[in-house]
């Protein structure tokens, strides 16, 4: 079993696989090039796996793969067919914008995946690729039809964004009530990286909007999740991701591991050790120490933390592309 330094248990990995994104989106990385880190800097699948079973053997049960967008890492279906077959039961899921899935979805059914979370951020043709920085709604559209015809389990994400698509909060939620997948709604996470005009939506302003449709309530967070759930009059669920909030980080049960071998133990800051030479030398005793310390110096909580009023909530220097939300 895995612990970290203040006593939470820690079972759930998120793997980067690649920086690199087809989209521009403007709270990610709307201003940077389409560049990519060199292959070679990049742990190999077989590189990565070797610290997944390690990971999963010392208590891991859940694994999300990330991005950058993961389905441009070639040959994904791969890896995930080698963490299926070592763990079959393991809760193996992705995070994706959608766009590559129509070809992808049967793909990474065969392969063993079973759930993924699809980036939704509009209905509107052109607020989707103010958003994303290039026209991509037919195809994202067509990839969450094409995961649900497979029999993927599907979710979806929305960052609620004033002035540019928080009039769509109740389109979304009724476009995922149609289709009977959940929604879950992110408050923006302020970071260095994003368009510096933008501002996200508080979750008291999305309830806010949502209540003048419907009745709703609170039905708390499921265990670690971060995704703190409600249930409308109809019995229809959705979620609110909302890291500004006070008890956000109280039962955080993640670590992140980027493409290049960084353990990272927490979304908001920078601190980071590598496996990368461990794993590439063979030295699985030398992955399992720096897991230790990365575990023993998780942070206790995040800096975005619920602003005084009038202020601004904090900005993060972490490159979610890198990383993974």
């Amino acid at each position: 079993m895995l612990i970290d330094g203040h006593g939470r248990t820690v079972n759930y990995l998120r793997i980067s696989v690649t920086e690199r994104c087809n989209f521009r989106c403007q709270y990610c990385m709307p201003e940077k090039p389409f560049s990519w880190v060199p292959k070679e800097n990049l742990l190999t699948f077989e590189e990565l796996f070797l610290f997944v079973k390690v990971a999963i053997d010392e208590g891991v049960t859940k694994i999300r793969l990330t991005g950058g967008e993961p389905l441009l890492r070639e040959d994904l279906d791969t890896f995930i067919k080698m963490i299926h077959d070592y763990k079959p039961d393991i809760d193996l899921a992705l995070t994706t914008n959608g766009y590559l899935l129509p070809e992808a979805a049967q793909r990474l059914k065969d392969a063993g995946l079973k759930r993924l979370n699809i980036s939704l951020d509009s209905l509107k043709k052109d607020v989707a690729a103010k958003i994303a920085g290039k026209d991509v709604l037919d195809q994202v559209l067509k990839g969450i039809d094409k995961a649900l015809e497979v029999g993927l389990k599907v979710k979806i994400n929305m960052v609620p964004l004033k002035g540019i698509n928080d009039s769509e909060i109740l389109d979304i939620l009724d476009y995922c009530k149609e289709r009977n997948i959940k929604v879950r709604f992110i408050e923006y996470m302020e970071n260095r990286h994003a368009d510096a005009a933008l501002k996200g939506m508080h979750g008291k302003e999305i309830l806010a909007k949502i209540k003048e449709r419907h009745t709703i309530r609170a039905l708390g967070r499921e265990g670690a999740s971060p995704s703190f759930n409600y249930v409308m009059e109809d019995g229809t669920e959705f979620g609110l991701i909302d890291p500004h909030k006070h008890d956000f980080c109280e039962s955080c049960n993640r670590i992140r591991l980027t493409a290049e071998g960084f353990l990272i133990p927490c979304l908001y800051f920078d601190e980071a050790m590598s496996i990368a030479a461990s794993v590439r030398s063979g030295d699985i005793e030398g992955a399992a120490q720096v897991l230790t310390q990365v575990l023993k110096d998780k942070p206790k909580e995040n800096r975005w933390n619920e602003a005084e009023s009038g202020k601004e909530h904090e900005t993060s220097n972490r490159a979610f592309y890198e990383t993974g939300g």
